[in-house]
């Protein structure tokens, strides 16, 4: 295969990642939203298109196996390739934290809010702009962009513990409703989770970039 094949082939393969970072990107947005809306046939809707997403991330794989056995290539090309299977990677669970919100707003069902949803919303749209510029770094392959989007994973955390202590309150003066205290937890978590995976995108791209794996600790907060 030619250089200018190969790349054509490379380029492909990163418009096939940035594809499945848009649906996932998407995902996080409308599963927050139905939850906002208590919209269960939407939320069951989003569940279904999961499989889509979960296909397009075992496709890229094939696609990046394929260049690398054939190809053979090294150095920065490598890791080019790698990242792409670990971002697609990155994508499809983050897809799959908004599945869990579905399930989150399903399991609630027809019961009042605890409280209204404002830091729930608050956190996707964090993560969502976290995630979007993450793949922006991935496509222009800057290191200084991922850098940069790195540390607003403290916005995201902060948002969480703001939700924690503030559900733990409502336990206490209503402990009835810790079931559903616990759910709104979990998707808190999922989003709080979303940010975490943004970041591990960023660090890869500063690998492909520069060489150097970049460790933030991302995965400290995983339950």
């Amino acid at each position: 295969m030619s250089r200018r094949l190969f790349e054509e082939w490379l380029a492909k393969l990163q418009e096939n990642v940035l594809t499945l970072g848009v649906l996932a990107e998407q995902s996080i947005g409308q599963s927050v939203a139905l939850l906002q809306q208590r919209d269960f046939e939407g939320a069951h809707e989003l569940i279904q298109q999961d499989r889509a997403i979960d296909a397009r991330r075992y496709a890229i794989e094939a696609e990046a196996l394929t260049l690398i056995v054939t190809q053979q290539p090294i150095a920065r090309d490598m890791r080019t390739i790698a990242a792409a299977i670990f971002i697609a990677n990155e994508l499809e669970r983050i897809a799959d934290y908004a599945k869990g919100i579905a399930r989150v707003n399903i399991r609630i069902g027809d019961e009042p809010l605890l409280k209204p949803l404002v830091d729930i919303p608050a956190m996707a749209t964090a993560g969502q702009k976290m995630l979007h510029r993450s793949l922006q770094a991935y496509v222009q392959c800057d290191a200084a962009l991922a850098r940069a989007i790195i540390p607003e994973d403290d916005t995201v955390d902060a948002l969480y513990d703001q939700i924690y202590a503030e559900l733990m309150i409502r336990i206490m003066e209503t402990p009835a409703r810790m079931r559903q205290a616990n759910l709104l937890l979990m998707a808190g978590h999922n989003l709080e989770r979303t940010a975490d995976r943004a970041t591990n995108i960023c660090e890869r791209v500063i690998y492909v970039a520069t060489g150097e794996l970049q460790d933030t600790g991302s995965e400290d907060n995983a339950l």
